[in-house]
């Protein structure tokens, strides 16, 4: 059984990046699909599908390389806030990614979303994890 899902679905990113695969599945969840979404919208995965196998679903993600190096497009991925200790911040209180390059991603009251996007809504929440 897994305590802590999304740290599961970290692991699972980084594990299939480091093996070079080209495909990861991933059992599927609300936060899940939206932290995919995230990742698709900034350029760190190349494709991702949703798929529904009668029971909670797949989240199958067609994981990015650079084509002459075959270095993966995400280079860390940090789980923050964890069922143990959780970490929340306020707008003005939210850290840079490896000086502006990397992406937080914070669970809200209005939904998950960048840290870029919590402060342009002036809104605070839990800091999810960090990607770069």
């Amino acid at each position: 059984m897994v305590t802590d899902p999304i740290a599961d679905f970290l692991t699972r990113i980084r594990n299939a990046q480091m093996a070079t695969h080209r495909i990861v599945e991933i059992p599927a969840s609300k936060l899940k699909k939206r932290i995919t979404e995230i990742l698709y919208d900034k350029g760190y995965i190349l494709k991702y599908k949703f798929e529904d196998d009668n029971k909670q679903g797949v989240i199958k993600i067609a994981l990015k390389y650079d084509p002459q190096t075959k270095e993966p497009a995400i280079k860390d991925l940090q789980r923050i806030s964890r069922p143990g200790l959780r970490q929340y911040a306020k707008p003005t209180e939210f850290k840079r990614v490896k000086n502006g390059l990397g992406v937080a991603i914070v669970s809200t009251s209005k939904g998950v979303m960048t840290d870029k996007e919590a402060k342009a809504q002036n809104v605070g929440g839990e800091v999810v994890c960090y990607i770069y």
